[in-house]
Parts: C-alpha cells; sequence; structure tokens
C-alpha cells in the first residue's frame, strides 16, 4: 500500500521501508506527550489539553518551532498497542481531550490504536498544519471531534519558499471547508 495521506502524494510504500516527503515509516514516532497548557484556552481548559506531538510534520516549514521532532525524526516508536496505553495514560492524567498535533502520517495507525483502546474516554483534537488531502479527512472525520488547523498562508508563492508547499493555500481553504 503506498501512502497518499498528505497532498504530497509521494505513494511511498512504507511498508517496505520506504519513505516519502514526511519521511515516516510504519510505527508512530512520539515526541512527547501528556498535560499542555499552551493551546486555545477551550482545549486546553483548566487541567490541560492531552497532547501527543507526533513527529515527521507533512510540511517543511522554515520557522518551525517543533523542528527537532517534526523534522529531525526525534521521538520513541509506538506500536498501536502502546499508544492505546498511551491514550489511556492521559485520560488517567485528568487531561480534557487528545491532542494530537501532527498525526496525518500516523492516522492509519491512530485508528487502530483507538480501536484497542475501546471506548473513546476524550474528544479528539486534530492538531494540524492544515496542508491536507479533502479525501483524508473524509475517510478519518470519525476520529476528529475538534479540528484544530493553522491557517500559514495565503498566497502560493510564500507558502513555496517557507514550506515547500506551493498549493497549500488552496489545499488549507478547501480542508478547512469540508
Amino acid at each position: 500500500m503506498t501512502c497518499t495521506l498528505c497532498p504530497r502524494n509521494c505513494r511511498a510504500n512504507r511498508a517496505a521501508n520506504e519513505t516519502g516527503f514526511c519521511a515516516a515509516g510504519t510505527t508512530p514516532k512520539i515526541f512527547r506527550y501528556g498535560p499542555h497548557f499552551g493551546e486555545e484556552p477551550p482545549v486546553t481548559g483548566e487541567r490541560g489539553s492531552g497532547t501527543v506531538f507526533f513527529s515527521h510534520c507533512t510540511m517543511r516549514c522554515l520557522y518551525c518551532q517543533n523542528h527537532p521532532w517534526s523534522q529531525s525524526n526525534r521521538g520513541d516508536d509506538f506500536t498501536p498497542p502502546q499508544l492505546a496505553r498511551l491514550f489511556q495514560t492521559i485520560a488517567d492524567q485528568g487531561c480534557h481531550n487528545w491532542n494530537l498535533v501532527s498525526p496525518t502520517p500516523w492516522l492509519p495507525q491512530i485508528r487502530e490504536a483507538l480501536a484497542i483502546a475501546g471506548a473513546r474516554k476524550l474528544p479528539l483534537v486534530f492538531n494540524t498544519s492544515g496542508y491536507e488531502c479533502v479525501e483524508t479527512l473524509a475517510e478519518y472525520a470519525d476520529l476528529a471531534d475538534v479540528a484544530l488547523c493553522d491557517l500559514r498562508y495565503a498566497d502560493n508563492a510564500t507558502a513555496a519558499a517557507a514550506s515547500g508547499a506551493p498549493d497549500s493555500s488552496g489545499l488549507n481553504s478547501a480542508a478547512s471547508n469540508d
């Protein structure tokens, strides 16, 4: 199966250890997780957002504050059963939600982990750069209770120069209207 989860449509055969633009493999890599208070107040609440910072973003923004994990392959591998346990840990910590940052390369594994975990205990926040395929968003819409998508660019030339994503503004608009 080739990867077509993001607009880059790189078709990397991740199961055969091919990596595409984001350099993701088959096992989700997570840099950090736990209560986070740096999101918008409705998401953070009083007990924090249960944020999971996934490695391997679908963009390579020159200004990225998350560069160590989004672009530099840092973090630990989590199989879907381990990810299911991580979700339980976050719920046990009293967080208001599961806030998945840059989840797109890992959506199939996230779906598997949630199935292993059983009944959803917390709302799920899909926290993304906004550089998404409308088809992928539709396929995984059941996973997102809240979409927290960045609008980074209104100009495709700027998107190309700063993130290597010349089609970003049109895709972001289409994704946010879906």
